[in-house]
């Protein structure tokens, strides 16, 4: 009898315990793709249509020649990347890898490589999708998943950019500049190349890394330009990031925009910040002047 009322109580203990799992949501949620899902919430109201950046980025008489070219092969892949750089010049010109957003290798970024090359460099916007570009928030988030799910693929990407400016155009100098995504990769790039290249710029990279001892090895200066207003990273995130490369006497400059949010630079987006923006991008081009000639 005992043993019977035992098992009966443990019966009823049993199904109260899964009734209080099965309601209590906050156990019940599964985890999620905090990166991707963000830039969906972000993005979700937009379209990647070319505005103010075409015409304020040079025109087809600016004097820059410009083509698609492949800069390598990922297995049996070719890989191909715009290339833009100021006609007939008579030396090598310092090189920069343009890292794409979330959207892709689309117009935006293509005018974007032209306005770079119009200042004198031979800029590199290279290609992280296979050769697809979104046109809808769910594309996107599609692309940027799979890409980050594939994290050896980026990186080999990114050595043969790297590569291809270094053996290929005998460039003297190399940077790295991304936006969104590409800001996460442009410090991945120099993560890979931490005494080679010669400068990084992060526009509003959603990934920073914070630890000390990753960011050691860096040698190069880095600009970061982030909005107060945005989550993904947090002004948290970048004073720490920042912190952390102070810590280790690295040459960093960081700018967090106030009431600037996420994608602030884009202006085809719903929180480009002129003002911000034009600031931020003169503060671009002094840097890579500073470091690169």
């Amino acid at each position: 009898m005992r043993l019977f009322i035992a098992l009966l109580l443990g019966t009823f203990l049993v199904i109260i315990g899964w009734q209080s799992n099965l309601f209590a949501t906050d156990t019940q949620l599964p985890p999620q793709d905090n990166y991707a899902d963000y830039m969906w919430q972000v993005h979700q109201n937009e379209r990647p249509i070319p505005t103010h950046i075409l015409t304020q980025a040079p025109t087809e008489n600016d004097g820059v020649s410009a083509e698609m070219v492949t800069y390598g092969t990922l297995g049996r892949e070719a890989i191909a990347g715009y290339l833009a750089s100021p006609q007939n010049s008579d030396r090598p010109l310092p090189g920069i890898i343009v890292i794409h957003e979330w959207w892709g290798l689309n117009d935006n970024i293509k005018a974007m490589t032209r306005k770079i090359a119009e200042l004198g460099y031979t800029a590199l916007a290279v290609d992280m999708y296979g050769g697809e570009a979104a046109e809808t928030p769910e594309k996107a988030r599609e692309l940027v998943t799979e890409a980050r799910n594939n994290r050896d693929r980026l990186r080999e990407n990114l050595t043969l950019a790297y590569e291809y400016l270094d053996q290929e155009k005998n460039v003297p100098t190399i940077a790295s500049i991304g936006w969104c995504f590409g800001g996460s990769l442009s410090l991945q790039t120099a993560l890979l190349f931490p005494k080679t290249l010669d400068a990084a710029v992060i526009y509003y990279g959603g990934e920073l890394e914070t630890n000390p001892e990753v960011l050691k090895a860096l040698e190069m200066p880095i600009l970061g330009i982030f909005g107060e207003l945005d989550q993904r990273p947090s002004p948290e995130t970048v004073k720490k990031f920042e912190m952390a490369l102070q810590s280790l006497n690295k040459e960093v400059d960081v700018y967090i925009y106030p009431n600037a949010n996420h994608a602030f630079a884009n202006p085809s987006g719903e929180r480009y910040n002129p003002e911000a923006a034009a600031d931020a991008w003169e503060k671009t081009q002094q840097f890579f002047s500073d470091h690169l000639r």
